[in-house]
């Protein structure tokens, strides 16, 4: 059933990924071409971030692909991780656009150039259509892959950019005021760059292995210590191989007369319904193996 449900879910985010490549990317060439024959900076800018919206896209289908492989003997997880190294490679190309944008804004101040207002204007319209239409597309998968979320905040962002382009474009047309179109530009670089930051931490906290966002590991912590059966727990790991992936191992150490098929059978139960964490490896002892020692007279 599990497995099913993320092969089908894998194939969703795969079909969706597709549809908006395939839209951005048609629309890419049209919107550099128009960036560069109207000179406004505001269009490049949009232009860069439909760019990475095209990149992002193409390594998030390639992960979604790539994640699907089976384990193997090399690989006994699988490839499900490279979700979160693509993540976080759209994350990294987000920064680097926002620097550029940021960069080139503040040159426009010093040398101002002519634009074209009205293609301008035109152009960022087409791409706003098409930047809302790729977002309902994404819409659905991204609350369970943060290669999803990735694609979808960098489609977001050139969304808001597409506005931003829109009413520069409108302001240059009816009052000539041509430094709108680099405020507009650096004013897209400092609102990606938050939230860039948001998805950037939460894939490095995944690839360094720490504990899931929404987990509170001391309240599991003592939900594993009240297990009926359960004198204490130690070598307490909580980690995610990919988005929406949480496992957990723990070492149980016994009280007197337990069953220990009882108690590992409600530990994974109780993670299961309180934590909704299914990956779940537990060693149950009679004795803590930390120190050899018996603390509860048994063998």
């Amino acid at each position: 059933m599990g497995a099913g449900h993320d092969h089908n879910t894998g194939n969703a985010n795969a079909c969706a990924l597709t549809k908006a490549l395939v839209l951005t990317g048609t629309f890419l060439v049209a919107e550099v071409v128009g960036g560069i024959l109207t000179g406004s900076l505001a269009l490049l800018s949009d232009a860069a971030h439909m760019m990475t919206d095209t990149a992002g896209l193409a390594i998030a289908l390639a992960a979604v692909r790539i994640g699907a492989r089976p384990a193997d003997n090399r690989r006994t997880f699988g490839y499900k991780r490279f979700e979160i190294l693509a993540a976080a490679f759209n994350a990294l190309l987000l920064f680097g656009v926002a620097a550029y944008i940021l960069y080139e804004g503040i040159k426009r101040f010093v040398e101002p150039s002519e634009i074209q207002s009205l293609p301008m204007l035109v152009i960022a319209a087409l791409g706003l259509v098409v930047n809302l239409i790729a977002m309902r597309i994404l819409d659905s998968g991204r609350s369970s892959s943060l290669n999803v979320k990735g694609a979808y905040l960098e489609v977001w962002s050139d969304m808001l950019g597409s506005v931003g382009v829109i009413a520069a474009a409108l302001v240059i047309w009816l009052t000539g005021w041509t430094w709108v179109d680099p405020l507009v530009a650096i004013a897209i670089g400092f609102w990606v760059l938050p939230r860039t930051w948001v998805l950037f931490k939460e894939t490095t906290n995944i690839l360094l292995e720490g504990v899931p966002e929404g987990i509170d590991l001391d309240k599991l912590s003592a939900r594993l210590s009240s297990i009926p059966g359960v004198a204490s727990i130690h070598d307490l790991h909580v980690w995610a191989l990919t988005s929406g992936m949480p496992s957990l191992s723990a070492h149980l150490v016994l009280t007197d007369g337990s069953d220990p098929e009882i108690t590992s059978a409600a530990a994974t139960a109780a993670m299961h319904e309180e934590f909704d964490i299914d990956h779940t490896t537990f060693q149950v002892e009679r004795t803590d193996c930390r120190s050899g020692r018996d603390h509860h007279g048994l063998h």
